[in-house]
């Protein structure tokens, strides 16, 4: 079976969850990877045979998106292009984790496309949910990466084809430990903001940048540039964690047991509805990070740390080999015509 795996390059959870899932891949056939974005700061591991610019959302300065940026430094051209080049027609599956270019050139040349994402399941109607529903968000989610089979991961399973997260080798082998500093992922905000901020409290602080080129100590809070090893050993010695809304380092952090706070990016409707899922299960959420919210922090920091591991089992071997085994027993379609003009507009509506 040859089987085309399309990552989504703008973050790094995707890029870790490809680095668990493709080597398993690889047992049942030959694997080629597509990558698109350029954002992730994690190495692939692997070849990549296609890549792409896809589409990225880009961040203003304090933690929303910027739409008109995003639209202004879009390709809409290069995207139409890439979709239309790509030669899917040589496999007989595309697995796509969120990646338009694959799944779309898929859909459009009718070649079998599976989805495994944590999107799948952030859009699943069982899936929670903020008070607020953003329209145009939930519509990003169900149209950006169409397939006709979805399998989710979250932070619970709560459907028959949704799975808790995949915890990378790296993570599951440490050995977390208290040393009492606070591990921050916050890359929509900007460093000098973080510092001015965090000076605030009597906490020592781990701040990992993607603008940072060398380490910078200022009082209580260190800035440095994000590094596989040294973000590892950090989240291994931290008592907690300050991060985005994201999927994948929240998911690591309730792995290890370290306490846990959540600031969900402005605009961003996914990560409000991880933030709703999370807060949940009793995590604390912050709408920003912001004065307003220092008695919060201020407590939060404060608090003994927790001891409420959660123990993500490592299923990904039978993820996979159920995935496949639902496409070899055509309980996912093989044979798929491309679609007409009239039915990819009805697509969008």
């Amino acid at each position: 079976m040859k089987i085309l795996y399309g990552i989504q390059g703008t973050g790094n959870g995707h890029v870790a969850r490809a680095r668990e899932i493709i080597p398993i891949l690889k047992k049942h056939g030959q694997v080629d990877v597509l990558l698109s974005g350029n954002q992730s700061q994690i190495d692939l591991g692997f070849d990549v045979n296609y890549h792409s610019e896809g589409l990225t959302f880009k961040s203003s300065k304090k933690g929303g998106i910027a739409y008109l940026k995003s639209v202004l430094t879009a390709s809409p051209i290069d995207l139409i292009r890439d979709i239309r080049q790509l030669p899917v027609k040589k496999y007989d599956l595309v697995i796509s984790d969120f990646e338009p270019v694959s799944s779309w050139s898929a859909l459009i040349q009718g070649v079998p496309c599976i989805e495994m994402s944590h999107q799948a399941a952030v859009s699943h109607a069982l899936a929670p949910r903020p008070t607020t529903i953003d329209r145009m968000g939930s519509y990003v989610l169900s149209h950006y990466s169409p397939a006709k089979k979805k399998y989710g991961f979250h932070f619970e399973a709560f459907a028959q084809d949704i799975f808790t997260p995949v915890i990378r080798k790296e993570v599951r082998e440490l050995t977390p430990e208290n040393k009492g500093y606070y591990t921050v992922y916050l890359p929509f905000y900007l460093d000098d903001y973080l510092v001015r901020f965090l000076q605030q409290f009597e906490a020592n602080w781990h701040v990992f940048s993607k603008s940072a080129k060398v380490i910078v100590q200022s009082k209580n809070v260190k800035i440095q540039a994000i590094e596989n090893n040294a973000f590892l050993t950090s989240l291994e010695g931290c008592e907690g964690v300050l991060c985005g809304a994201g999927f994948e380092l929240p998911s690591e952090a309730l792995f290890l047991g370290k306490k846990l706070m959540v600031i969900p990016m402005h605009g961003q409707y996914e990560q409000q509805c991880n933030a709703a899922a999370l807060q949940a299960i009793g995590i604390d959420v912050l709408d920003t990070l912001d004065l307003i919210h220092h008695r919060t922090l201020n407590y939060w920091i404060n608090r003994p740390m927790h001891k409420n591991i959660i123990n993500y089992p490592d299923q990904t071997e039978f993820i996979v080999q159920r995935v496949i085994g639902e496409f070899e027993n055509h309980q996912v379609p093989k044979e798929i015509t491309a679609p007409t003009r009239m039915e990819l507009l009805r697509y969008f509506i």
